[in-house]
């Protein structure tokens, strides 16, 4: 009997690994195959010297007053202006909001629809607190090393400028486009982008304009990040979080003296409810978008990763385990809770009558902001405890098609410009301009041609921001080619 139970179990065995061999084996690369361009030609000394001087404009956007900073913002715009003269001869240009400009550039093909360009030439402050801890100065766009430095290098100028120097160059060869292509250039997007992409949208829908397809700030290409794959990985956003910050309070009738304190203070209450939302995270879960980033991924990995990734009916939970174990993976698998500023108390020996907390979330595309808000207010248990939903909410958006027209597109230039690269679709867990277009667009694409490493992580929106020459100027050519293709 025991030999025949060990026989069944071991043709059972057989049979499973027998699947496991064979589903791997049958999941062939769907990488597409392009023939890798010859470099081509970029005027490197005067492409880098704009992006150097963009870096010194210190575009600081202000979430309360959109005047803040102004003479930057047009300083700005008259450096493009003296740096792309055809561009401002051949595309049409008018400014939203008095600081956001559009360009539109005409197609030989009235009957095209669209596509739309974005970047935004708005940055985040250097913290006065890290500046010492900067190789070079936070706006000196410093030449050093082989990289330009400082703060919105990187976040978003590099985009920007290299959309400018791609479209001037192929003015300058004769290029026309087939399809009228937009240039949408952000004023605001670092404080929410209201004023700056909004009022594009709002503009273009009382035009009804559609577009093919949306392509702006979003994911990138790694580089020794993506466990099993030793190439580096494009990974173009086709959907992205939402975006809320809600308020927990608690009010009790009356404060009073710290000499004589109560069995039980707001901050004690609202900490303990805090803590309870931190013990309690949403549930990650190996679908959507990522189950459909790890399935064109496996193909390309090594052993035993191949195998795991190939066969998630079986080693799911395993996999999913282990991505949970990092903070940058995990995001893409949950809706985030971030606890970011507590409130309570003005003086030292005053019990306060109210404390408060800013919980900031970021949404799964699946869920919504109401959704969360019930969820959360079950996690704390406590009525005491008031969650306010915010006024200015942006839901998750839709999952773009990584059939379309577009991504193809996308996928097609950067295995072009970035030989070997491994490109996949992906979930982009910040938030960028693009969410405003979600209604606008039969696609919306969030992609960003900039290599980057597990050193480089840090440096969005921290210290010692930078890119290196040579991936800007594939940054140049990356645009150039995907608008040349796009005519094709």
């Amino acid at each position: 009997m025991l030999r025949k139970w060990m026989l069944a179990t071991l043709g059972a065995l057989l049979l499973v690994a027998v699947a496991l061999g064979v589903n791997t084996a049958m999941k062939a690369s769907r990488q597409v195959t392009v023939t890798a361009l010859a470099p081509l030609p970029v005027d490197e000394a005067g492409a880098v010297a704009r992006l150097q001087q963009a870096v010194r404009i210190r575009t600081l956007s202000d979430m309360l007053d959109p005047e803040a900073n102004a003479a930057e913002f047009l300083k700005f715009h008259r450096h493009l202006e003296a740096g792309f003269p055809l561009v401002h001869r051949h595309l049409k240009r008018e400014t939203i909001n008095d600081y956001t400009l559009l360009y539109r550039w005409e197609g030989q093909d009235a009957t095209a629809k669209p596509i739309l360009l974005m970047a935004h030439m708005d940055v985040v402050p250097v913290d006065a607190r890290t500046a010492s801890a900067w190789e070079q100065p936070g706006f000196s766009g410093a030449l050093s090393g082989g990289y330009v430095w400082g703060r919105g290098v990187w976040d978003n100028k590099s985009n920007l400028m290299s959309q400018f120097e791609a479209i001037e160059m192929l003015i300058r060869s004769g290029f026309r486009p087939k399809q009228t292509i937009y240039l949408l250039l952000g004023a605001d997007e670092e404080v929410n982008g209201v004023r700056g992409a909004g009022g594009a949208a709002k503009l273009f829908r009382q035009q009804g304009t559609r577009f093919e397809f949306v392509l702006d700030e979003g994911l990138v290409i790694t580089q020794g990040i993506v466990p099993g794959i030793s190439a580096p990985v494009g990974l173009i956003g086709i959907a992205q979080k939402g975006y809320m910050t809600a308020d927990l309070s608690v009010r009790f009738a009356k404060g009073g003296h710290s000499s004589m304190p109560p069995r039980e203070s707001v901050i004690g209450v609202l900490a303990e409810g805090l803590a309870r939302i931190e013990r309690q995270p949403f549930k990650p879960a190996l679908t959507g978008v990522p189950a459909e980033m790890f399935e064109r991924l496996a193909p390309e990995m090594t052993f035993p990763n191949r195998l795991f990734m190939s066969n998630l009916w079986l080693f799911g939970p395993l996999v999913l385990n282990k991505l949970a174990q990092s903070d940058a993976t995990r995001a893409q698998l949950h809706t985030t809770t971030a606890l970011t500023i507590f409130q309570g108390g003005i003086k030292e020996n005053v019990i306060p009558a109210e404390a408060h907390a800013k919980a900031n979330f970021r949404i799964l595309p699946g869920q919504t902001s109401d959704s969360v808000i019930e969820a959360t207010r079950a996690k704390l248990a406590d009525t005491r405890i008031e969650v306010r939903k915010p006024d200015t909410v942006f839901e998750p958006s839709r999952i773009s098609s990584s059939q379309a027209h577009g991504y193809q597109l996308i996928e097609r230039t950067v295995r072009e410009v970035f030989p070997g690269t491994v490109v996949s679709p992906g979930l982009f867990t910040a938030r960028a301009d693009a969410g405003y277009f979600d209604a606008l667009a039969d696609n919306v694409y969030l992609f960003s041609p900039v290599r980057v490493g597990p050193a480089d992580t840090a440096r969005f929106h921290g210290i010692n921001e930078r890119i290196s020459v040579t991936n800007y100027i594939e940054m140049v050519r990356f645009f150039h080619q995907l608008i040349r293709n796009a005519a094709q």
